[in-house]
């Protein structure tokens, strides 16, 4: 698709796509905004339910016996994700690192786990296996359905079912981000009658849900409509921007607690793990989570609006429903997708003269670019941008600490990549 109709010059074209996303903002950003004043209602609520005190915000040290702090922060999550019991740890690096903790505690030799969106995310390949101290070498095997139907537009339950029949699995992994795939987001129309499903077909099974980028993008989260564990990672959404590393694994009070024995020991579980991270950062950065990802949202239309009116594929649409906080936009060629990144990178707060480049990265079998001016190494509810080294070649794009920022980096992009693509 040309990016300049009718013989535009690339600052012409620019500013009337500048125009149109302001105006798209405009009519998306009201029921962003309705939808982040009821998930901070939400997260208040849990809050006073758990009757954090001022007590509660320090550090704890040692083996964490007693930390009232990390108890008070497992609390608040618990009832913030709609769920049994939390546990939200330092000690966890990543959103990979906790869905590892999650399957390692609840799977044994002989159980199998389905994936049932098609492949799992580059960097939970490796703990799946086969590979060393993988799941596979445990003795765990793996299937995966691709139950996408109409090219990604809808999931085809009656495949999954047949599936879930035909396997029987321990447990059931589900990805509600994209990924790197072009398929959608899942969304809770998409997530709610596939868990309903596995719940029928396959009652035993346990469904564990990566909620990374997803967290506080709707209502209610998967767990509360049949979801037996969620994971994710503190320095995306629901780390506010304030959370400077951890994880967490969130859902059924049983699962959760094997969850711990595999993270510290048997036996010793959820009572230790001292919050060497004060609760203060953890606690502050929850309650500010609805407001940082609904600019973060609001960012995503922006951006959403602004590249197709330039011409570009975008995925979601702007006024389309979404499942994360996910921008994805076709480039269609590498070089594209280095400006762009650049760009990101050049309109950030910290690093901004840094030139990111493709390079190899843990836990990926290609080369990936990442931009992430960020005050807390790769937190990419700031704002950040990424892409593998492969055709099509799309840019994701994700977060916005604050909506001006990320209109602002958005621009900054577009005008860079109808430069190079006018040269």
């Amino acid at each position: 698709m040309s990016s300049r109709g009718g013989g535009e010059s690339p600052n012409t074209a620019l500013a009337a796509a500048i125009t149109a996303a302001g105006r798209d903002l405009t009519t998306h950003g009201a029921e962003i905004d309705l939808l982040s004043q009821t998930l901070q209602r939400k997260v208040l609520q849990a809050f006073r339910a758990a009757r954090v005190s001022e007590a509660d915000l320090g550090a704890g040290t040692g083996y964490g016996y007693g930390d009232r702090g990390r108890d008070a922060v497992d609390r608040v999550f618990a009832a913030a994700m709609d769920a049994g019991a939390a546990l939200v740890r330092s000690q966890v690096v990543s959103g990979t690192h906790a869905l590892a903790v999650a399957l390692f505690g609840i799977l044994r030799p002989g159980d199998k786990i389905l994936s049932a969106t098609g492949a799992p995310y580059d960097t939970l390949r490796p703990v799946i296996g086969p590979g060393p101290m993988s799941l596979h070498e445990m003795g765990v095997s793996y299937v995966q359905v691709d139950p996408w139907a109409q090219g990604g537009v809808r999931i085809d339950l009656a495949s999954l079912e047949e599936a879930l029949r035909r396997e029987t699995p321990r447990a059931v992994l589900i990805q509600r981000s994209r990924g790197y795939t072009l398929r959608r987001s899942l969304s809770q129309p998409d997530l709610a009658p596939l868990i309903a499903l596995v719940k029928r077909v396959s009652p035993e099974s346990i469904v564990v849900v990566d909620n990374c980028y997803a967290e506080f993008v709707e209502p209610l989260e998967p767990t509360a409509y049949g979801a037996d564990l969620l994971c994710g990672s503190l320095i995306k959404n629901p780390g506010g921007g304030i959370a400077p590393t951890g994880g967490y694994v969130a859902g059924r009070e049983d699962l959760v607690e094997r969850a711990a024995h595999r993270l510290y020991a048997p036996g010793l579980g959820p009572a230790v793990g001292p919050g060497l991270v004060p609760a203060r950062l953890l606690l502050q950065g929850l309650f500010l989570a609805p407001g940082a990802v609904a600019s973060a949202l609001k960012g995503a239309v922006y951006a959403s609006s602004l590249f197709a009116a330039l011409g570009f594929g975008v995925d979601p649409l702007p006024s389309d429903r979404r499942g994360d906080i996910i921008q994805a936009i076709a480039l269609g060629r590498r070089d594209l997708v280095e400006v762009f990144c650049r760009a990101i990178q050049g309109h950030s707060p910290v690093d901004s003269e840094a030139r990111p480049e493709f390079a190899p990265m843990p836990g990926y079998d290609h080369d990936v670019i990442m931009a992430a001016g960020t005050f807390v190494q790769g937190a990419s509810l700031e704002l950040s941008a990424d892409a593998p080294d492969r055709p099509p070649h799309w840019v994701f794009l994700q977060g916005g600490l604050g909506v001006g920022y990320a209109m602002a980096a958005a621009e900054a992009a577009a005008a860079a990549v109808l430069a190079a693509k006018g040269s």
